[in-house]
């Protein structure tokens, strides 16, 4: 379900892994469990999206961090991976999201209360593109909504038009935060899924994509 990625005095940082809803499954009460003491959700994950998930463990500090949420100031990267090539290889996506049909979401040309994505995109061998992506608003399926507005949905994602996968290639691999005058930047490779396994072993590794 998780691996715990740090237990800060103030915070929880897990690795949820795909295909774990955050209401429903169990998770908070596991991770609640896992820590021994009371924490308090700041943010969630969509249930195909793995990656770092944040807990405070005191009601000021989930205030705190909500706060940066609310203002943006929360610096978030994400990976995913497309067998498709994008419109763009790199820039910004800026759009309202707006409610499509089966529960998922389209991109508006509007800007009355836009999502903001930044992204850019690499080639790592054939067939596949890894996208690290830079989510400046928190909307619902942003992500996914961007991959596929760039005409490259997200390997996996077969709801929004990616290939058939092992799973969905959506990763939460760096948050960056800031409680008190402490600024803490987490990290996360992700464990599970075998395109994966060559993205952290290789392509990030000798790109240096991260550094």
């Amino acid at each position: 379900m998780f691996d715990l990625v740090k237990v800060h005095e103030d915070y929880i940082c897990i690795n949820k892994y795909e295909d774990v809803e955050f209401h429903g499954s169990g998770l908070v009460d596991a991770v609640r469990e896992a820590v021994g003491g009371e924490i308090y959700p700041v943010h969630r994950l969509d249930k195909i999206t793995s990656g770092l998930l944040l807990f405070a463990r005191s009601k000021d500090v989930a205030h705190e961090i909500c706060d940066q949420f609310d203002q943006r100031k929360v610096e978030k990267t994400y990976l995913a991976l497309s067998d498709v090539k994008p419109k763009k290889k790199q820039g910004s996506v800026k759009g309202d999201l707006e409610k499509s049909r089966r529960g998922t979401w389209k991109l508006s040309r509007n800007l009355t209360n836009p999502s903001i994505t930044q992204f850019k995109s690499y080639s790592f061998k054939e067939g596949r593109r890894l996208f690290i992506l830079y989510p400046k608003t928190g909307k619902t399926h942003q992500l996914r909504v961007v991959m596929k507005s760039l005409g490259a949905p997200i390997l996996g994602d077969t709801a929004y038009g990616g290939s058939e996968a092992d799973r969905a290639y959506l990763h939460c691999f760096r948050m960056k935060f800031q409680i008190g005058e402490q600024v803490f930047i987490e990290e996360a490779p992700a464990l599970r899924g075998l395109e994966f396994d060559e993205v952290f072993n290789n392509c990030c590794t000798e790109m240096g994509l991260f550094k």
